[in-house]
């Protein structure tokens, strides 16, 4: 590397650095990866993605960091993404081949010319019939038609070999967004809350944690069968998005439990929003199509916990979790604790 490009890199690295020390970014080399490439400003599309999560949360949080690595660094970390390198390695192979093919019919080309002028400048200079030039300029004629049906050929490898790249990449990114996302009701998993709610902790932000889960969940399975008692989540998780706003995130925590993080909120924002949730829900209703009829007793009863970086005394998870308990003891439908 030159002393220029050195120096370039090394500046990229240090302003990287220093934006990740203000976001309160980890140090891990995949957040080194993506800090320099944001710096490096050399892709729009993850610069403005980044920005976006910016202004959202004033960090990158851990799930959505991993996202954005995998979306424009393409880690590869699965059976699935092992067997795309594969294919792209036998690309690779397969355009190395017609690109050595090519540059061999383009080599004999070249020696082809050369020795085609050294013929015509003999002919200057010593004589030679026309018939004999023209055998020259035939040749060459023959020889440049070779030479462009080998490149045409080449140029055809090169962009199929480009469409299956560009076919990879969108198998790549759709595997890693399915990585941090629940199959069946398409919201958030556990995994990237366990990364976000970490997050949350190490910098120390005042977020609230609402803990909801669908009453009597077993019974639409028993009364109804699983295929109703999924189409409950479904609706259940639908209606929980539909009040996420200013950087809230939901997530399947598991079963019929959703988990929401709500940054810079106090226990009475979230309880108001959680109060606001559960009336939704309460008003949803589903159509039975095996018994005809309409399914109208969906409720919900939730828990609210704010983490508390003055007087950290129990995990938000924990008491959130203790709250909705107490709601359901209580007789279920409803949003603990009661503030005066």
């Amino acid at each position: 590397m030159s002393d220029r490009l050195f120096a370039k890199a090394t500046a990229v690295l240090k302003k990287s650095v220093a934006l990740m020390m203000k976001h309160k970014i980890a140090a891990t080399p995949h957040n080194y990866a993506l800090w320099y490439l944001y710096v490096e400003n050399n892709k729009a599309e993850l610069k403005q993605a980044m920005e976006q999560t910016l202004d959202t949360y004033q960090t990158i949080p851990p799930s959505q960091g991993d996202l954005l690595y995998n979306q424009f660094i393409e880690e590869e970390q699965n059976l699935e993404v092992k067997e795309m390198r594969q294919n792209l390695e036998a690309m690779v192979q397969e355009l190395q081949h017609t690109m050595r093919d090519t540059g061999t019919d383009t080599a004999n080309f070249q020696s082809t010319i050369d020795s085609s002028f050294e013929k015509l400048e003999n002919a200057e200079r010593d004589g030679m019939a026309l018939d004999q030039v023209m055998d020259l300029v035939r040749h060459l004629i023959d020889q440049a038609a070779t030479i462009r049906k080998s490149t045409n050929f080449f140029n055809e490898q090169l962009s199929s070999a480009q469409e299956e790249i560009s076919k990879l990449k969108d198998q790549l990114k759709q595997t890693e967004v399915q990585a941090m996302h629940d199959a069946l009701t398409g919201i958030y998993n556990r995994r990237a809350f366990d990364l976000d709610y970490q997050q949350l902790l190490q910098h120390k932000r005042e977020f609230a944690v609402i803990a909801c889960d669908i009453d009597h969940f077993k019974a639409f399975n028993d009364n109804y069968g699983h295929v109703l008692g999924d189409q409950v989540l479904k609706v259940v998780a639908k209606r929980l998005s539909e009040g996420c706003r200013e950087g809230m995130k939901i997530y399947r925590y598991g079963g019929e439990e959703f988990m929401i993080l709500m940054p810079d909120a106090d226990l009475r924002k979230a309880r108001y929003l959680a109060e606001t949730m559960r009336r939704a829900i309460e008003k949803l209703s589903l159509k039975d199509r095996r018994a005809n009829r309409q399914i109208k007793n969906i409720t919900t009863s939730f828990g609210v916990a704010v983490f508390d970086k003055l007087s950290p005394k129990r995990s938000p998870v924990e008491e959130a979790d203790k709250q909705l308990y107490e709601a359901k003891r209580l007789g279920r439908n409803r949003v603990m604790p009661i503030l005066n």
